[in-house]
């Protein structure tokens, strides 16, 4: 995925860093193909858990500066590259975009190992309601915006099963792909919606 990144969403960089662990082979991938070198310019306190899943702001915030730090070293004044698998609610990818800045990075450019998240996902992905999930209800360029990167950039969908196969297109694809299309293998109903408590009212009507 991070190859096919690399070949969609090219940029101009001095070094190509990974938010760890998650993005961590897609930067190698984006690394080879784009041959902008790979370092650890963000380093992880493994004893605090996925952030994204917090149920409270604050919590989240709390937990991305025990969770991450930022290399000074290795960030001052260069060109970032900073890859991550997802962004969810945006909250995590902002602070990060600002611990890189901090540090003295030049420019930020965000590279996303997959398409945007726009649906919650039934099957066993602990992901917020529609309605926090940012893809939801804003483009590219206002999440750009909100992270104050320089530039964002999304894994397309044909990017992505590329990557995971070579003769598959969206159309036969046998993969769910719900929580990038809102096109859920398995209809639920609306009770079953509100038990599972991903969706309120509101977004079950639209």
């Amino acid at each position: 995925m991070g190859r096919e990144l690399a070949k969609e969403a090219p940029v101009c960089a001095d070094i190509v860093i990974a938010v760890p662990d998650s993005g961590v082979i897609a930067a190698l991938g984006y690394s080879e193909v784009a041959m902008i070198p790979y370092d650890a310019g963000l380093t992880r306190n493994h004893y605090v858990g996925r952030t994204f899943i917090e149920p409270k702001d604050e919590i989240r915030h709390f937990g991305v500066k025990v969770k991450l730090n930022a290399v000074r070293e290795i960030l001052d004044g260069k060109r970032v590259v900073v890859v991550d698998d997802s962004i969810v609610r945006g909250t995590t990818s902002r602070k990060i975009v600002k611990m890189i800045r901090a540090a003295g990075a030049k420019e930020i450019h965000v590279r996303i190992s997959s398409p945007p998240i726009l649906s919650p996902c039934f099957y066993g992905i602990d992901t917020p309601t529609r309605k926090e999930l940012i893809a939801s209800s804003h483009t590219v360029d206002e999440i750009c915006k909100h992270l104050t990167a320089d530039s964002l950039e999304y894994l397309s969908m044909e990017g992505m099963l590329r990557a995971v196969h070579h003769n598959t297109t969206p159309q036969n694809s046998h993969f769910c792909k719900a929580c990038f299309t809102s096109q859920y293998p398995i209809a639920l109903s609306e009770k079953e919606s509100l038990q599972l408590g991903l969706f309120d009212k509101m977004n079950l009507e639209g």
